[in-house]
């Protein structure tokens, strides 16, 4: 039964025992001589499967709002630890379903891609990276709690990297210098334990790769991340298409930007100030701004009125900073509850706003996908489908921005636009820099700091750092925690904005189609491959010649044409 997220019992799975009910139940299906069996045994796996992954996930949430309590630490390494166990079991009972009898039965009821995942999986599951999966979570812990720790005193306020953003949105350009060098301060005074913990994640990643046969570590990731549908040839072309058409126009808006706040040049710490006298910020403490989402979701939708509702009556979200907490946010699930959860850092910026529709996004299609499609593997797709749940709900609740920003949702609105479209040349910056780390996994710190800074060159040419000699000399990569935690994800954020881009067009010209058109894309969860999800929902493929600019021509005319 649901009950509110901080009364959620949680209690350890024992891995150990899962280990023999998998191979019980892959004997099971081993030995079915009609499909309903089969099928029985298959059921029974997805049981274990939501219990251990609702229990993992609890301990995680749990862990990220705290990572300096030590249960809940230590239950998180206790998954860390012992879920690779299940790696053999998995793969037999996969293998089952695949090379058995009853494959075409599944593949009748779930659908082709169904079974392509699965052999997917068949190919990056393997019992000789246990040791290796154990030691990249260690490593991974071990980079969230370094940068969870850093913190630092800022005009009398203690400060983590969040607690400074707000800052470097200041109409005062000296208190934003003074916050930016202290942030990078930050990164400089971790950087040695930072990129200890790289040279060692890299390392441990290829190596994994050449144990299962891959040719570098980049192709196991596109599996990793079941990207079935493309290669990394296809995205090097996409990146192109950013360096062509979307970098010459961001340039141009910061150009513009630096005008408007009459400044000579633009600095680092300028570029997230875009009016003279202030960004638009939310009124209203972090009750009434979930009131406000509330209102905003029961008029968007019976559909989204029905999820809000559910996501405030069990209070599944963790939203204000405080020291100690996990740095950026999220949207994960508890899929035993059928429940989305939403984790992240409120520091006072219209980045609170964004949390409330950007991973209320990914809410929205988790509550949808878990009660419509009804085995785990097909309820979420892909990140570059998933980021597009997100990044069009930003757009859709653009009408509703009075409730947060008052008179000044206008400004809101452009300057989130401008964000949108400026982001797309660091994600590809972002990209192309794990591509090439992992085509020479032996770089040493300094060549990656280097490399980064020649890309960033090539992708952000208005990008300047004041003299800080640690940015300047290719620091700044190191504040992208997706680099650490989950490689090659970034770049789905950019495909997916293109797509968000077209809806968004589509939204200015016929809301009720747009909306319809989305609401689509959800329902689908993973139930396709990325391609097939895209054109069901009519939305252009971002890797087709011209795609990206027919997407963005209208957001830059948008923004160019705006007057401010």
């Amino acid at each position: 039964m649901m009950q509110k997220f901080s009364e959620l019992p949680y209690q350890r799975p024992d891995i150990a025992a899962a280990v023999e009910q998998y191979k019980a139940y892959k004997d099971a299906l081993c030995g079915a001589q009609t499909y309903a069996q089969a099928q029985e045994a298959f059921q029974k796996v997805e049981a274990l499967e939501t219990e251990l992954a609702t229990a993992e996930s609890l301990a995680s949430i749990r862990n990220t709002m705290d990572t300096t309590d030590p249960y809940y630490d230590g239950e998180v390494a206790y998954f860390n630890e012992n879920l690779p166990n299940l790696i053999p079991v998995a793969k037999a009972f996969t293998e089952a379903i695949v090379q058995g009898p009853f494959r075409a039965d599944f593949e009748r009821e779930y659908g082709a891609h169904f079974i392509a995942l699965l052999e997917n999986s068949l190919q990056v599951q393997d019992e000789r990276i246990i040791g290796d999966l154990v030691r990249e979570s260690s490593l991974c812990v071990a980079y969230s709690k370094a940068a969870a720790a850093c913190q630092t005193e800022f005009r009398g306020e203690t400060c983590n990297f969040y607690g400074l953003l707000k800052h470097m949105e200041s109409t005062d350009r000296a208190e934003r210098r003074e916050a930016f060098e202290k942030w990078a301060a930050l990164y400089a005074g971790a950087a040695e334990e930072l990129d200890h913990i790289y040279d060692e994640l890299v390392a441990v990643r290829a190596g994994m790769a050449k144990k299962l046969g891959f040719k570098s570590y980049t192709d196991l990731a596109y599996r990793n991340r079941q990207r079935l549908d493309y290669t990394p040839a296809h995205v090097e072309k996409f990146r192109e298409q950013v360096r062509t058409v979307i970098t010459p126009a961001v340039n141009r808006m910061f150009e513009a930007q630096a005008k408007r706040l009459g400044l000579e040049k633009l600095r680092y710490y300028d570029e997230s100030l875009v009016f003279p006298d202030g960004n638009a910020s939310p009124s209203g403490s972090k009750d009434e701004m979930l009131r406000a989402a509330a209102e905003m979701y029961g008029a968007l939708s019976p559909e989204t009125r029905e999820f809000f509702n559910f996501m405030t009556r069990y209070e599944l979200f963790d939203l204000e900073t405080r020291p100690g907490k996990h740095l950026g946010g999220y949207c994960t699930s508890l899929p035993a509850y059928k429940a989305p959860f939403i984790f992240s850092n409120f520091n006072g910026t219209s980045a609170d706003v964004d949390v409330l529709t950007h991973e209320a996004g990914h809410a929205f299609q988790c509550y949808l996908g878990e009660r419509l499609i009804p085995i785990s593997a097909l309820q979420n797709s892909t990140s570059e489908i998933n980021e597009i749940h997100s990044m069009a709900m930003e757009f859709f609740t653009h009408p509703w921005m009075e409730k947060f920003f008052g008179v000044h949702a206008n400004e809101y609105r452009y300057a989130h636009l401008c964000g949108a479209l400026s982001v797309i040349p660091y994600m590809a910056c972002v990209d192309e820099f794990q591509h090439r780390v992992y085509a020479q996994p032996g770089m040493t710190a300094e060549e990656r700091r280097v490399l980064w800074r020649k890309l960033e060159r090539t992708y952000m040419p208005w990008r300047d750092y004041d003299g800080n000699a640690f940015l300047e000399g290719g620091g700044f990569w190191m504040q992208k925690q997706h680099i650490f935690l989950y490689p090659f994800y970034y770049i789905d954020y950019a495909l997916a904005q293109i797509c968000a881009f077209s809806l968004y067009d589509e939204m200015k010209r016929d809301r009720e189609s747009a909306w319809a058109r989305y609401l689509s894309l959800c329902k689908a969860g993973g139930t396709k491959g990325y391609f097939d999800l895209l054109r069901d929902a009519g939305i252009p493929i971002p890797f087709e010649e011209g795609a990206v600019e027919k997407a963005v021509r209208g957001v830059i005319e948008e923004i160019e044409e705006a007057g401010y």
